[in-house]
């Protein structure tokens, strides 16, 4: 039987590791070859340990050992030359383009927006919100040439949708990104390119896992790991969990990138364990 994206191709941003390896391997497994991007190093403000050029490798041959192609090149997508690059060179290689995963981006602990550093502001908003904007304008001309449509999915956050304290900055570019996305799906609805966003909670990946984040969430405890951080990140569902696996956000991206979504754009998806409720 084929792939629910069987022949097509995806480029996804932020694959070396977590959430954007998961999409790629999901997306791999239901029949798709991938052009995958990383900038596989730390960011001055980011509290998560950095990927590597051999988190990246290990993508690829995670896909290869699918049965499925795979391009990769490490790229900021904050550099709108080497994005099209990547891009460009992808889809001479692959064929065509019909999928784009906007996912890269990063999580730095914060301050109060009035006593925030523009440093950190800047970094964020140029990775979370310009990168997504880049990312989607590189691919979209592949998008139009191929005059088959294609899907666009961008990851926002239930901080797409809702406030919390502290991550300001992180807010904003998430809640932008929906935006984009909207104005997206208005401008190229015509081209039957749909464009939707996914809003993961917590998610267990190393954004969350991280001794950072263990220490934020539980300032209380001098040496905290991931049984501490549990009850925190359970108090914000209703459902009995304290975070979702990669690959529940990776089956949202599945459906929105196959034709079962082929009349589905301007949607903003939660996979939120009920977070959006609270």
């Amino acid at each position: 039987m084929a792939g629910r994206v069987e022949g097509k191709v995806a480029f996804i941003t932020g694959a070396a590791r977590g959430q954007g390896r998961s999409h790629a391997v999901r997306l791999a497994e239901e029949g798709a070859d991938i052009i995958a991007v990383d900038i596989c190093r730390g960011f001055e403000n980011s509290t998560a340990p950095p990927a590597t050029p051999d988190d990246l490798a290990e993508t690829a041959d995670l896909v290869k050992n699918l049965g499925r192609r795979i391009v990769t090149e490490i790229v900021d997508v904050r550099d709108f030359d080497a994005l099209k690059s990547a891009v460009d060179n992808g889809v001479e290689q692959l064929g065509r383009l019909d999928i784009v995963v906007a996912n890269a981006g990063i999580g730095t602990t914060g301050v109060k927006l009035h006593k925030m550093h523009e440093d950190i502001w800047e970094e964020t908003i140029d990775v979370n919100l310009g990168g997504v904007w880049k990312t989607v304008k590189a691919a979209v001309p592949h998008l139009l040439a191929g005059g088959r449509g294609g899907s666009v999915i961008i990851t926002s956050s239930v901080g797409g949708t809702k406030a919390y304290p502290h991550v300001g900055h992180y807010i904003a570019a998430k809640h932008g990104v929906v935006g984009l996305m909207r104005t997206f799906a208005v401008e190229l609805g015509q081209h039957s390119i749909r464009v939707n966003t996914v809003h993961p909670t917590h998610v267990s990946s190393p954004l969350l896992m991280n001794e950072s984040t263990y220490r934020m969430f539980r300032p209380d405890l001098g040496n905290p790991g991931p049984d501490d951080l549990a009850p925190v990140c359970q108090s914000f569902h209703f459902l009995p969990i304290p975070w979702v696996e990669p690959v529940d956000i990776s089956n949202a991206v599945l459906f929105l990138a196959s034709d079962e979504a082929r009349y589905v754009t301007g949607v903003t998806l939660p996979v939120d364990a009920g977070s959006l409720l609270k």
